[in-house]
């Protein structure tokens, strides 16, 4: 199965080189990687050019001005050949040279629609773990999702449902994931096992702030698909995001 890897960026020259090395890593290579840059004014592209050859074909990127983060990542889908999609910010890496390798061994398995694994939030340097995300399974009628950076998806379930939705500013990867968790005809599987790291200090991720504009936005992402008690539903979702602060923190 190919897996086509997408990774957005805009003046990523501090960390985009992390995110190149783990997906030059991988064990797995039937796969393509996508790279859709905003323009960047910054050294982005030099440093995405000097990787090219080393990723022998597999590589392709475009630079051009767009209107968000979900337009590039909508760009990018529409370009994608694999059969599996799956996206990587460019501030993240790939906790494992064999994360590809797990990921197509769980599709094949299970013969699932989607992926999602557990999800460690670094800080910026990558050494000190902030937060741990392990979904497990659960109901998102009462806030559980699967954390976004870990998803993988067949590509016809995107040609099912659409591409994300740009009217969103963060939360546009919480309203697809629940189109897919409320379409009873598709599959997804956990893989209990940490396969991305991702750097803190993101929108939804930098503080109290951050946490306001994502419960902000998500309410309404709950409200325009019809999940009953929003409000009820979002606090919780809210609830076990700071649960898992807390606890990242006493296990240290």
């Amino acid at each position: 199965m190919k897996i086509t890897i997408i990774t957005v960026c805009y003046n990523s020259e501090k960390t985009i080189k992390d995110t190149l090395e783990s997906v030059l890593k991988q064990t797995y290579k039937n796969y393509e990687y996508l790279i859709i840059d905003g323009k960047s004014h910054d050294h982005t592209l030099d440093i995405i050019k000097d990787y090219k050859p080393k990723f022998k074909g597999k590589l392709k990127f475009i630079s051009e001005k767009d209107k968000g983060l979900y337009d590039a990542m909508n760009k990018g889908i529409k370009m994608a050949t694999g059969e599996i999609i799956g996206i990587i910010n460019s501030d993240d890496v790939l906790a494992s040279k064999n994360a590809f390798e797990i990921i197509v061994s769980y599709f094949k398995k299970t013969n699932c629609d989607g992926t999602y694994s557990n999800l460690e939030i670094l800080d910026e340097n990558l050494e000190k773990r902030v937060r741990i995300f392990i979904p497990k399974k659960g109901n998102y009628k009462l806030g559980w999702y699967p954390p976004h950076p870990t998803l993988y998806l067949k590509k016809t379930v995107y040609q099912k449902h659409g591409f994300y939705n740009q009217k969103y500013r963060i939360a546009a990867d919480y309203d697809m994931m629940l189109k897919i968790m409320n379409d009873s005809t598709l599959n997804l599987s956990y893989i209990p096992k940490t396969l991305v790291y991702m750097r803190s200090g993101g929108v939804s991720t930098s503080g109290l702030k951050g946490y306001y504009r994502s419960f902000k936005e998500s309410y309404k992402v709950l409200k325009a698909n019809d999940i009953k008690f929003p409000l009820l539903v979002n606090g919780i979702r809210t609830m076990n995001i700071m649960l898992q602060v807390l606890k990242s923190k006493i296990v240290r």
